[in-house]
């Protein structure tokens, strides 16, 4: 009986890892995305389902995303570090989210950077927003993309047309200490607390307003307890869609490229939807008896926040973003 000539290591080695290559290259490449919103349509859930069709026809089918929304991986914190470290490709996140690990990211989140929609897609679309998109990068993510979050204004019984309306009012505010100055700046009583309980509180009186953009003021009801939204707009923080650096860094130059081009193509996609669903938001509230005020007097709130710009706009590189921001008209 002969007896069988075994590879040495080495061959053998070098032999699984060209079949793992041909492995990966031959059979499909499914990433996971998360993002806590609870509908399958919601405009930034829709925004990475089409990168995903993009990706795929791009890809020849190699490379294909799959959305776990509804919290289904975890909050936004928790996927946010599971995605830095790896554990998890994707990640759709409000910006605020990363406020406390990216710096640069605290400029879109500021009160009244913004004058409109237009100028806050033309400031994010270029060279300010790709350099804040990179400051995430030290922190293992990489930018993909900014999508739209509305322009967020308080709602309340009475209508707030100007900074003295909102004194003293109790509004819930995100559970954000820019949140809390932010309000604060306006002479109102900020109450932090998480969404959920926001119907129950303006219902009892525990409560007097609150602020959001017109599809949450629709989607979570809010507008059957306070009827009066004034279009303070006093921010317009957009989402942020990014993806783990341990991941993106295995990619080919190519894959990257065809990645943050893909991501690009859904921001079109993802705006659209946006404006969809707050053109029918607002003609729900509207049918339901709900009063929008668009004569606010955004001048006198934008007056007050100095303060808060000087607690949180605390570098030279911060506050060039600022005034970046502030000159791109």
């Amino acid at each position: 009986m002969k007896s069988i000539r075994r590879p040495s290591f080495r061959a053998a080695a070098l032999t699984a890892s060209v079949l793992a290559s041909l492995c990966l290259s031959a059979h499909a490449v499914e990433f996971r995305s998360a993002d806590v919103h609870n509908s399958d349509e919601y405009p930034t859930v829709a925004a990475v389902k089409h990168m995903s069709e993009v990706l795929s026809k791009q890809s020849g089918g190699k490379y294909t995303i799959k959305v776990f929304n509804k919290s289904a991986l975890g909050s936004e914190k928790e996927t946010l570090d599971q995605v830095k470290i790896g554990a998890l490709e994707m990640n759709r996140v409000n910006i605020s989210s990363l406020n406390s690990i990216c710096p640069k990211s605290l400029v879109p989140t500021m009160p009244f950077l913004f004058d409109s929609i237009a100028h806050m897609r033309k400031s994010l679309d270029g060279p300010i927003g790709e350099e804040i998109l990179k400051g995430c990068e030290s922190q293992g993510l990489i930018g993909l993309a900014f999508y739209d979050s509305g322009a967020r204004s308080i709602y309340a019984k009475k209508p707030v047309r100007n900074i003295a309306d909102a004194k003293g009012l109790k509004i819930r505010v995100q559970q954000s200490e820019l949140w809390v100055s932010l309000v604060g700046a306006m002479g109102a009583n900020a109450t932090p607390m998480p969404t959920g309980e926001v119907l129950t509180a303006l219902k009892t009186g525990l409560i007097d307003a609150a602020e959001n953009n017109i599809p949450s003021y629709e989607g979570f009801q809010h507008y059957e307890a306070v009827k009066v939204y004034s279009r303070t707009e006093h921010s317009m923080a957009p989402e942020m869609l990014v993806m783990s650096k341990a991941i993106f860094d295995k990619m080919t130059p190519a894959d990257q490229a065809m990645f943050r081009a893909a991501a690009k193509e859904s921001v079109t996609f993802q705006r659209q939807k946006w404006d969809e669903q707050e053109a029918k938001a607002l003609a729900i509230v509207t049918k339901a008896g709900a009063q929008i005020v668009a004569d606010v007097d955004k001048a006198s709130f934008k007056a007050a926040m100095a303060p808060v710009y000087a607690k949180f706009i605390t570098t030279p590189d911060l506050q060039r973003l600022v005034k970046a921001v502030q000159d791109n008209k």
